[in-house]
Protein backbone atom coordinates (compact mmCIF):
# COMPACT_ATOMS: atom_id res chain seq x y z
CA UNK A 1 0.00 0.00 0.00
CA UNK A 2 0.86 3.76 -0.59
CA UNK A 3 1.87 5.34 2.24
CA UNK A 4 0.12 9.30 2.26
CA UNK A 5 1.89 12.20 4.02
CA UNK A 6 -0.38 15.03 5.10
CA UNK A 7 -0.99 17.27 7.77
CA UNK A 8 -4.53 18.54 9.45
CA UNK A 9 -3.05 19.58 11.69
CA UNK A 10 -0.63 16.77 12.89
CA UNK A 11 1.96 15.65 10.17
CA UNK A 12 0.49 12.22 9.08
CA UNK A 13 2.50 9.41 7.91
CA UNK A 14 -0.94 6.83 6.89
CA UNK A 15 -1.11 3.68 5.50
CA UNK A 16 0.15 0.14 5.55
CA UNK A 17 3.60 0.17 6.75
CA UNK A 18 3.48 3.69 8.40
CA UNK A 19 4.90 2.43 11.55
CA UNK A 20 8.18 1.53 10.35
CA UNK A 21 8.89 4.94 9.44
CA UNK A 22 8.61 5.91 13.43
CA UNK A 23 12.39 5.03 14.46
CA UNK A 24 13.65 7.78 11.54
CA UNK A 25 11.15 10.57 12.02
CA UNK A 26 12.37 10.13 16.25
CA UNK A 27 16.27 10.45 14.69
CA UNK A 28 15.74 12.81 12.64
CA UNK A 29 14.69 14.64 15.58
CA UNK A 30 18.05 14.32 17.49
CA UNK A 31 16.02 11.55 19.92
CA UNK A 32 17.87 8.94 21.14
CA UNK A 33 16.84 7.39 24.35
CA UNK A 34 13.12 6.98 24.21
CA UNK A 35 10.17 5.98 26.20
CA UNK A 36 7.73 3.90 24.81
CA UNK A 37 4.09 3.77 26.47
CA UNK A 38 1.47 1.09 25.85
CA UNK A 39 -1.15 -0.63 27.41
CA UNK A 40 -0.38 -4.19 28.92
CA UNK A 41 -2.47 -5.27 26.36
CA UNK A 42 -0.63 -4.10 23.42
CA UNK A 43 2.78 -4.56 25.19
CA UNK A 44 2.21 -8.32 25.15
CA UNK A 45 1.46 -8.61 21.79
CA UNK A 46 3.90 -10.24 18.64
CA UNK A 47 3.56 -6.82 16.45
CA UNK A 48 4.92 -5.04 19.60
CA UNK A 49 7.58 -6.68 20.35
CA UNK A 50 9.08 -6.37 16.73
CA UNK A 51 8.34 -3.18 16.83
CA UNK A 52 10.57 -2.89 19.51
CA UNK A 53 13.12 -5.45 17.77
CA UNK A 54 13.14 -2.48 14.93
CA UNK A 55 13.51 0.68 16.82
CA UNK A 56 16.27 -0.71 18.69
CA UNK A 57 18.17 -2.00 15.38
CA UNK A 58 17.78 1.50 13.94
CA UNK A 59 19.46 2.92 16.73
CA UNK A 60 17.12 3.87 19.69
CA UNK A 61 17.55 3.08 23.30
CA UNK A 62 14.72 2.14 24.63
CA UNK A 63 12.99 2.44 27.35
CA UNK A 64 9.29 1.38 28.27
CA UNK A 65 6.13 1.74 30.45
CA UNK A 66 3.37 -0.67 29.81
CA UNK A 67 1.28 -0.04 32.83
CA UNK A 68 -2.00 1.52 31.19
CA UNK A 69 -5.27 0.32 32.26
CA UNK A 70 -8.62 0.89 30.31
CA UNK A 71 -9.69 4.28 32.18
CA UNK A 72 -6.21 5.55 33.09
CA UNK A 73 -5.55 7.73 36.13
CA UNK A 74 -3.08 9.86 37.46
CA UNK A 75 -1.48 6.52 38.86
CA UNK A 76 -0.33 5.66 35.57
CA UNK A 77 0.71 9.30 34.96
CA UNK A 78 2.70 9.40 37.76
CA UNK A 79 4.27 5.72 37.05
CA UNK A 80 5.17 6.79 33.40
CA UNK A 81 6.55 10.28 33.85
CA UNK A 82 8.78 8.57 36.67
CA UNK A 83 9.68 6.32 34.18
CA UNK A 84 10.52 8.84 31.56
CA UNK A 85 13.32 10.46 34.24
CA UNK A 86 14.76 6.96 35.29
CA UNK A 87 15.38 6.61 31.76
CA UNK A 88 16.21 10.20 31.18
CA UNK A 89 14.73 10.13 27.87
CA UNK A 90 14.47 12.41 25.28
CA UNK A 91 11.30 11.60 23.62
CA UNK A 92 8.38 9.65 23.65
CA UNK A 93 6.62 7.27 21.71
CA UNK A 94 2.81 6.47 22.57
CA UNK A 95 2.03 3.22 21.30
CA UNK A 96 -1.53 2.15 21.61
CA UNK A 97 -5.20 2.88 21.95
CA UNK A 98 -6.76 6.52 23.43
CA UNK A 99 -5.57 5.18 27.13
CA UNK A 100 -2.39 5.03 26.11
CA UNK A 101 -2.34 8.26 23.90
CA UNK A 102 -3.81 9.81 26.92
CA UNK A 103 -1.19 8.68 29.67
CA UNK A 104 1.75 9.81 26.68
CA UNK A 105 0.42 13.50 26.59
CA UNK A 106 -0.23 13.97 30.06
CA UNK A 107 3.70 12.04 31.09
CA UNK A 108 5.41 14.54 28.22
CA UNK A 109 3.39 17.59 29.77
CA UNK A 110 4.55 16.57 33.36
CA UNK A 111 8.09 16.06 31.95
CA UNK A 112 8.57 19.46 32.52
CA UNK A 113 5.90 21.22 33.69
CA UNK A 114 5.61 21.69 37.36
CA UNK A 115 2.27 21.20 39.91
CA UNK A 116 0.13 18.40 39.89
CA UNK A 117 -1.73 16.76 36.92
CA UNK A 118 -5.63 18.28 37.72
CA UNK A 119 -3.47 21.61 37.87
CA UNK A 120 -3.85 22.01 34.65
CA UNK A 121 -7.13 21.15 33.51
CA UNK A 122 -9.42 22.53 30.56
CA UNK A 123 -12.25 25.08 32.45
CA UNK A 124 -10.30 25.20 35.66
CA UNK A 125 -10.03 28.55 37.43
CA UNK A 126 -6.48 29.88 37.22
CA UNK A 127 -5.72 27.03 35.80
CA UNK A 128 -2.00 26.45 35.00
CA UNK A 129 -0.46 27.67 31.03
CA UNK A 130 1.06 24.58 29.39
CA UNK A 131 4.17 27.20 28.61
CA UNK A 132 7.35 25.18 28.53
CA UNK A 133 9.14 23.45 26.02
CA UNK A 134 7.59 19.59 26.17
CA UNK A 135 9.75 16.11 24.71
CA UNK A 136 9.33 15.75 21.50
CA UNK A 137 6.61 13.31 21.34
CA UNK A 138 5.09 10.58 18.04
CA UNK A 139 2.09 8.37 18.16
CA UNK A 140 0.95 4.69 16.59
CA UNK A 141 -2.46 4.14 17.10
CA UNK A 142 -3.58 0.42 17.53
CA UNK A 143 -7.19 0.94 17.44
CA UNK A 144 -9.58 2.97 15.59
CA UNK A 145 -12.47 4.54 17.93
CA UNK A 146 -10.59 7.51 19.94
CA UNK A 147 -9.03 9.25 17.61
CA UNK A 148 -6.44 10.39 20.24
CA UNK A 149 -3.29 10.61 17.60
CA UNK A 150 -4.98 14.00 16.37
CA UNK A 151 -6.42 15.05 19.53
CA UNK A 152 -5.41 18.36 21.49
CA UNK A 153 -6.14 16.68 24.73
CA UNK A 154 -5.72 13.76 27.43
CA UNK A 155 -8.68 12.47 29.05
CA UNK A 156 -7.75 11.06 32.79
CA UNK A 157 -9.51 10.16 35.68
CA UNK A 158 -9.22 10.86 39.42
CA UNK A 159 -8.66 7.49 40.75
CA UNK A 160 -10.46 8.77 44.18
CA UNK A 161 -13.60 9.90 42.38
CA UNK A 162 -13.12 8.29 38.88
CA UNK A 163 -14.07 11.79 37.43
CA UNK A 164 -13.00 12.28 34.10
CA UNK A 165 -10.86 15.24 33.74
CA UNK A 166 -9.67 17.07 30.10
CA UNK A 167 -6.24 18.26 30.43
CA UNK A 168 -6.42 20.50 26.37
CA UNK A 169 -3.48 22.41 24.93
CA UNK A 170 -2.89 22.73 21.26
CA UNK A 171 0.83 22.30 22.48
CA UNK A 172 0.06 18.44 23.81
CA UNK A 173 -0.95 17.29 19.96
CA UNK A 174 2.09 14.54 18.64
CA UNK A 175 4.14 15.94 16.75
CA UNK A 176 3.66 13.03 14.23
CA UNK A 177 1.25 10.51 13.21
CA UNK A 178 2.24 6.99 12.16
CA UNK A 179 -1.47 5.45 11.48
CA UNK A 180 -0.68 1.98 10.33
CA UNK A 181 -3.73 -0.19 9.76
CA UNK A 182 -2.08 -3.05 10.29
CA UNK A 183 -1.44 -2.17 13.98
CA UNK A 184 -5.29 -2.66 14.51
CA UNK A 185 -5.11 -6.09 12.75
CA UNK A 186 -5.02 -8.02 16.21
CA UNK A 187 -8.08 -6.24 17.64
CA UNK A 188 -10.65 -9.01 18.48
CA UNK A 189 -14.08 -8.47 17.06
CA UNK A 190 -15.85 -7.27 20.43
CA UNK A 191 -13.09 -4.59 20.57
CA UNK A 192 -13.47 -3.32 16.94
CA UNK A 193 -17.00 -2.81 17.27
CA UNK A 194 -16.52 -0.74 20.39
CA UNK A 195 -13.54 0.92 19.04
CA UNK A 196 -15.15 1.54 16.10
CA UNK A 197 -18.97 2.94 17.36
CA UNK A 198 -16.84 4.96 19.48
CA UNK A 199 -15.13 6.64 16.30
CA UNK A 200 -18.63 6.78 14.70
CA UNK A 201 -20.35 8.57 17.47
CA UNK A 202 -17.56 11.01 17.34
CA UNK A 203 -18.78 11.87 13.52
CA UNK A 204 -22.20 11.79 14.30
CA UNK A 205 -22.24 13.73 17.26
CA UNK A 206 -19.82 16.22 16.03
CA UNK A 207 -21.81 17.26 13.13
CA UNK A 208 -25.38 17.10 15.08
CA UNK A 209 -23.28 19.73 17.66
CA UNK A 210 -25.10 23.11 17.90
CA UNK A 211 -21.77 25.26 16.96
CA UNK A 212 -21.22 26.60 13.07
CA UNK A 213 -18.35 25.06 11.79
CA UNK A 214 -18.54 23.82 8.45
CA UNK A 215 -15.15 22.03 7.90
CA UNK A 216 -15.84 19.84 11.03
CA UNK A 217 -19.17 18.91 9.50
CA UNK A 218 -17.58 18.11 6.03
CA UNK A 219 -15.14 15.51 8.01
CA UNK A 220 -17.51 14.09 10.08
CA UNK A 221 -19.99 13.64 7.48
CA UNK A 222 -16.93 11.79 5.51
CA UNK A 223 -15.56 9.82 8.60
CA UNK A 224 -19.28 8.54 9.10
CA UNK A 225 -20.01 7.34 5.32
CA UNK A 226 -16.08 5.20 5.96
CA UNK A 227 -17.58 3.93 8.88
CA UNK A 228 -21.31 2.73 8.06
CA UNK A 229 -19.08 1.09 4.95
CA UNK A 230 -16.30 -0.75 6.78
CA UNK A 231 -17.23 -1.30 10.33
CA UNK A 232 -19.24 -4.05 9.89
CA UNK A 233 -16.01 -5.85 7.93
CA UNK A 234 -13.93 -4.93 10.19
CA UNK A 235 -16.26 -6.64 12.46
CA UNK A 236 -16.58 -9.97 10.46
CA UNK A 237 -13.31 -10.08 8.44
CA UNK A 238 -10.28 -8.65 10.64
CA UNK A 239 -7.78 -9.43 8.45
CA UNK A 240 -9.49 -6.65 5.57
CA UNK A 241 -6.48 -4.21 5.47
CA UNK A 242 -8.66 -1.92 3.11
CA UNK A 243 -11.82 -1.69 5.57
CA UNK A 244 -9.14 -1.37 8.22
CA UNK A 245 -7.89 1.57 6.73
CA UNK A 246 -11.38 3.16 6.19
CA UNK A 247 -11.93 3.14 9.76
CA UNK A 248 -8.11 4.36 10.79
CA UNK A 249 -9.32 7.49 8.95
CA UNK A 250 -12.77 7.26 10.41
CA UNK A 251 -11.40 7.87 13.61
CA UNK A 252 -8.75 10.43 12.96
CA UNK A 253 -11.23 12.25 10.84
CA UNK A 254 -14.09 12.03 13.90
CA UNK A 255 -11.64 13.31 16.64
CA UNK A 256 -10.62 16.25 14.46
CA UNK A 257 -14.29 16.96 13.71
CA UNK A 258 -15.29 16.82 16.87
CA UNK A 259 -13.39 20.01 18.29
CA UNK A 260 -16.58 21.53 17.13
CA UNK A 261 -18.06 19.54 20.44
CA UNK A 262 -20.28 16.37 20.96
CA UNK A 263 -23.20 16.31 22.70
CA UNK A 264 -25.87 13.99 25.02
CA UNK A 265 -24.35 10.45 24.04
CA UNK A 266 -21.00 11.37 25.15
CA UNK A 267 -22.31 12.43 28.47
CA UNK A 268 -23.85 9.74 28.96
CA UNK A 269 -21.02 7.64 28.44
CA UNK A 270 -18.63 9.32 30.55
CA UNK A 271 -21.14 8.99 33.00
CA UNK A 272 -21.13 4.81 32.32
CA UNK A 273 -17.56 4.64 32.84
CA UNK A 274 -17.37 6.75 36.00
CA UNK A 275 -19.92 5.17 37.73
CA UNK A 276 -19.88 1.70 36.29
CA UNK A 277 -15.94 1.53 35.17
CA UNK A 278 -17.56 1.06 31.25
CA UNK A 279 -15.02 1.03 28.17
CA UNK A 280 -16.21 4.40 26.67
CA UNK A 281 -16.78 2.76 23.30
CA UNK A 282 -18.82 0.46 24.67
CA UNK A 283 -20.89 2.67 26.40
CA UNK A 284 -21.02 4.93 23.51
CA UNK A 285 -22.62 2.31 21.62
CA UNK A 286 -25.51 1.12 23.94
CA UNK A 287 -26.45 4.67 24.77
CA UNK A 288 -26.28 6.12 20.76
CA UNK A 289 -29.82 5.12 19.97
CA UNK A 290 -31.18 6.25 22.83
CA UNK A 291 -29.74 9.69 23.62
CA UNK A 292 -30.10 10.70 19.79
CA UNK A 293 -33.69 10.74 19.99
CA UNK A 294 -33.71 13.35 22.14
CA UNK A 295 -32.17 15.55 19.31
CA UNK A 296 -33.91 13.80 16.63
CA UNK A 297 -37.70 16.49 16.63
CA UNK A 298 -35.39 19.28 16.24
CA UNK A 299 -32.76 18.19 14.20
CA UNK A 300 -34.94 16.62 11.07
CA UNK A 301 -32.63 18.01 8.40
CA UNK A 302 -29.43 17.40 9.89
CA UNK A 303 -30.61 13.93 10.50
CA UNK A 304 -31.46 13.36 7.05
CA UNK A 305 -27.81 14.10 5.94
CA UNK A 306 -26.72 11.24 8.30
CA UNK A 307 -29.03 9.11 6.85
CA UNK A 308 -27.42 10.03 3.22
CA UNK A 309 -24.24 9.92 4.32
CA UNK A 310 -24.57 6.46 5.81
CA UNK A 311 -25.81 5.44 2.48
CA UNK A 312 -29.05 4.08 3.77
CA UNK A 313 -33.29 5.56 3.11
CA UNK A 314 -35.84 6.81 4.43
CA UNK A 315 -36.49 9.66 6.49
CA UNK A 316 -34.78 11.48 9.40
CA UNK A 317 -35.63 8.73 12.23
CA UNK A 318 -34.51 5.59 9.59
CA UNK A 319 -31.48 6.83 11.20
CA UNK A 320 -31.96 5.98 14.76
CA UNK A 321 -33.53 2.60 13.06
CA UNK A 322 -30.40 1.51 11.43
CA UNK A 323 -28.36 2.52 14.27
CA UNK A 324 -30.20 -0.19 16.37
CA UNK A 325 -29.86 -2.37 13.65
CA UNK A 326 -26.10 -1.93 13.26
CA UNK A 327 -25.12 -2.76 17.50
CA UNK A 328 -27.27 -5.66 16.13
CA UNK A 329 -25.16 -7.16 13.63
CA UNK A 330 -22.06 -6.19 16.13
CA UNK A 331 -23.07 -8.05 18.88
CA UNK A 332 -23.57 -5.41 20.84
CA UNK A 333 -25.82 -4.89 24.06
CA UNK A 334 -29.09 -3.41 22.92
CA UNK A 335 -29.23 -2.04 26.47
CA UNK A 336 -27.45 -1.44 29.80
CA UNK A 337 -29.42 -4.19 31.31
CA UNK A 338 -27.71 -6.37 28.56
CA UNK A 339 -24.22 -4.53 29.03
CA UNK A 340 -24.96 -6.14 32.97
CA UNK A 341 -25.53 -2.66 34.61
CA UNK A 342 -28.30 -3.16 37.05
CA UNK A 343 -31.41 -0.79 37.16
CA UNK A 344 -30.46 -0.20 40.78
CA UNK A 345 -32.64 3.24 41.63
CA UNK A 346 -29.32 5.59 43.45
CA UNK A 347 -26.72 3.76 40.63
CA UNK A 348 -29.15 5.73 38.40
CA UNK A 349 -29.28 8.92 39.88
CA UNK A 350 -25.58 8.51 40.22
CA UNK A 351 -25.70 8.24 36.51
CA UNK A 352 -28.10 11.41 35.75
CA UNK A 353 -25.79 13.14 38.45
CA UNK A 354 -22.99 12.55 36.34
CA UNK A 355 -24.10 13.33 32.80
CA UNK A 356 -25.74 16.36 33.92
CA UNK A 357 -22.09 17.25 35.67
CA UNK A 358 -20.08 16.58 32.08
CA UNK A 359 -19.62 19.02 29.75
CA UNK A 360 -20.19 17.17 26.26
CA UNK A 361 -24.02 18.28 26.36
CA UNK A 362 -23.15 21.75 26.34
CA UNK A 363 -22.75 21.55 23.03
CA UNK A 364 -25.75 19.25 21.99
CA UNK A 365 -28.47 20.36 19.52
CA UNK A 366 -30.98 20.17 22.23
CA UNK A 367 -30.50 21.33 26.08
CA UNK A 368 -30.60 18.18 28.91
CA UNK A 369 -31.99 18.88 31.66
CA UNK A 370 -32.29 16.57 34.89
CA UNK A 371 -35.40 14.85 33.37
CA UNK A 372 -34.37 14.71 30.16
CA UNK A 373 -31.22 12.68 31.12
CA UNK A 374 -33.32 10.35 33.30
CA UNK A 375 -36.09 9.73 30.10
CA UNK A 376 -32.72 8.69 28.37
CA UNK A 377 -31.42 5.95 31.04
CA UNK A 378 -34.76 4.96 30.96
CA UNK A 379 -34.80 4.15 27.32
CA UNK A 380 -31.00 3.31 28.14
CA UNK A 381 -32.06 0.24 30.50
CA UNK A 382 -35.00 -0.69 28.02
CA UNK A 383 -37.65 1.12 30.09
CA UNK A 384 -39.43 3.11 27.24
Amino acid sequence: MTLHHFSFPTAITFGAGARHEASRELLAQGCRRVLVVCDRGVAALPMFREFLLEAERAGLVLGSYAGVGGNPTTVHVQEGVAALRAHQADGVIGFGGGAALDVAKAVVLMARHPGELFEYEDGRVNARAVVGELPYWVALPTTAGTGSEVGRSAVISDPETHVKRIIFSPRLMARAVFADPELTLALPPALTAATGMDALTHCVEAFLARQWHPICDGIALEGLRLAAHSLERCYRQGADLPARSDMALASMMGAIAFQKGLGVTHSCAHALSMVTNMHHGLANAVMIDHALVHNLPSSQERFQRLVVAAGIHGGADAFISWLVELKRRLDLPATLVLAGVSPDAALRERLVDAALADSCHLSNPVSCSREDFQLIFRRGFGEV
